[in-house]
């Protein structure tokens, strides 16, 4: 068997932990006052206190509720292995009230090894929940349920919440009820019977700060240095690493991305096509990496229609980026003509087409919607005489012109001049 080239090997660790969202959240675990830190105080409280607790994980999609639920139910589960009893539910699969207790039958029989019924009713269901709580908490056994779409579970009657919370009341029970949604109001659906009985505890996930973000890409991106990797190696690695984690072009590109999702789902998607891109021949990751992964997950409509312009189109829309710079703030087919004229009178270049080839160009842009009418009466008058307006921006204009293979240098050259 053929030795695995170090290179190829460093490949396959970094995209298993980005693939991993449970490794990359232990890097911001640390913290006392992290959420890990909290909603494991809160829940191993819970269990070693035989007390019964409810808390709200909220925070938009992709901000870890789950990665760090997980992490902290792992490590709890090793530390109170025979004192904890894990329900799953999901508002997506489980909203129905009858559905959710034979659900929570079904996986209480499964893990206490007794027999399911499909036959029994929803108050043989519900009694048989509130006998088993009854039971774990005679044998200091904490049953931790986990409602995920936890605001789903807050339409119609709410049965179930209130059957789980009212039965939480007795001190015989000991359960926790971790409640998991992106609606930052989902506790003010609950009905007042339900509300009464819940514990108000609420932990918020935010989008991590720059030094998070830092230790993140750190604490996912470094080799260990240890003998699974030539020393060497790992070192000029890592060595590498720094150096591109302090280029300030490359905080740049982080903190546009950031601007573009803020998630760190979503980042680490965007680490993982960045390392796809590592030249496996140096084996190091370079600031190209994150730049190719950056133009590449950023999608710009206007640029790919810019790529399929004409010669002539490009001239026209150059016209009108110069008149918005000259702070003329409106003007028509006739005034992009005149600026297009003195273009060609100024450098004799050899791109000049007739008027009515340029009016055909410029419905064109219209038909594209790289150009429009500055209201909607100009597409019942001539075009020639309607004020129209630029819909690409100076910053699209500039870099399609840059990528256009056949662009004309003069355009290029006017544009670089008005920066």
């Amino acid at each position: 068997m053929a030795r695995e080239i170090p290179a190829e090997k460093a490949l396959g660790l970094l995209r298993s932990r980005l693939c991993d969202p449970n490794f990359a959240f232990k890097a911001l675990s640390h913290s006392d006052d992290s959420n890990y830190s909290k909603l494991k105080f809160l829940v191993s409280s819970s269990i070693t206190e035989a007390c019964n607790n409810s808390i709200l994980l909220l925070g938009p999609r992709g901000s870890g509720k789950i990665a760090v639920l997980e992490l902290v139910l792992s490590d709890l589960l090793q530390e109170y292995p025979d004192m904890i009893s894990v329900i799953r539910l999901s508002g997506l699969l489980h909203s129905s009230d009858n559905c959710a207790f034979k659900e929570i039958a079904r996986q209480l029989c499964m893990e206490h090894q007794l027999v399911f019924s499909r036959m029994a009713s929803f108050d043989d269901n519900s009694q048989f929940m509130i006998a088993m709580l009854r039971e774990c908490g005679l044998a200091h056994k904490t049953i931790i349920f986990i409602l995920d779409e936890f605001d789903l579970f807050a339409l119609g009657k709410q049965k179930l919440l209130y059957s789980l919370l009212d039965a939480m009341q007795s001190v015989t029970s000991q359960a926790v009820v971790i409640g998991v949604s992106c609606r930052l109001d989902a506790d003010m659906l609950l009905d007042k019977r339900v509300r009464s009985r819940f514990s108000h505890r609420k932990l918020l996930f935010l989008p991590p700060a720059n030094e998070d973000i830092q230790r993140l890409l750190e604490h996912i991106l470094s080799l260990p240095t240890d003998s699974s990797f030539p020393p060497d190696y790992a070192v000029a690695f890592n060595t590498k690493l720094q150096n591109i984690l302090a280029d300030e072009r490359f905080k740049e590109i982080i903190s546009t991305y950031l601007n573009f999702d803020s998630t760190v789902k979503h980042l680490l998607r965007y680490l993982f096509r960045a390392v796809s891109y590592m030249d496996l021949e140096s084996g190091m990751l370079s600031l190209e990496n994150f730049k190719a992964a950056l133009s590449n997950i950023q999608r710009h409509p206007k640029l790919e229609c810019i790529k399929d312009c004409s010669i002539l189109e490009l001239y026209i829309l150059v016209c009108m980026k110069r008149l918005e710079i000259k702070e003329q703030n409106s003007y028509n087919f006739n005034s992009v003509m005149k600026e297009y004229k003195s273009i060609h009178d100024s450098v004799k270049t050899s791109d000049y087409f007739a008027r009515n080839v340029c009016l055909r160009a410029f419905e064109h842009l219209l038909q594209r919607e790289l150009i429009g009418f500055t209201d909607n009466r100009g597409q019942n008058h001539s075009v020639e005489f309607t004020p129209v307006k630029l819909l690409v921006s100076f910053h699209e204009l500039h870099q399609g012109l840059k990528s256009y293979g056949s662009c004309p240098a003069i355009l290029q050259q006017l544009m670089d001049r008005q920066k």
